[in-house]
């Protein structure tokens, strides 16, 4: 169910965005990764464990790298950070033990961030007219 939830959220939000013309503006998207990414920190807060913070803070500041960068150089940084929190979110139990993290919000995270960047993709093929050419 938290996979539906996810797809069927991303897709609001990004059809939201378009529709109203916040997808238009830049920052939109690489926003969206810092605000993805700083869940975890929120659960570590949530949890109470300080190793979790620490971890969760680290990976989170890589991704705000990557949104910085995407945003100031090319657009697909930011569908590649999509994608990649998306796998991050399928891995992250593995690498980090965070007792804030839902047992749902994985699989949820996962299908956000992909679909979202998916969409982002398309919308990035689109306006260079790549599509017009294939």
């Amino acid at each position: 169910m938290e996979y539906l939830i996810g797809i069927l959220l991303a897709v609001v939000v990004c059809v939201f965005a378009m529709l109203v013309g916040f997808d238009r503006e830049r920052v939109f998207y690489p926003t969206l990764v810092i605000v993805i990414a700083t869940y975890y920190i929120l659960f570590a807060v949530i949890g109470s464990s300080r190793p979790a913070l620490a971890s969760e803070s680290l990976i989170a500041g890589a991704f705000l790298a990557l949104a910085v960068a995407g945003f100031k150089k090319n657009l697909w940084l930011i569908v590649a950070a999509l994608g990649g929190h998306g796998v991050f979110d399928f891995l992250h139990h593995l690498f980090i033990q965070n007792p804030g993290v839902s047992v749902w919000w994985p699989g949820f995270c996962l299908s956000f961030d992909v679909l979202a960047g998916g969409f982002l993709a398309m919308l990035l093929m689109r306006r260079s007219g790549f599509a017009s050419k294939i």
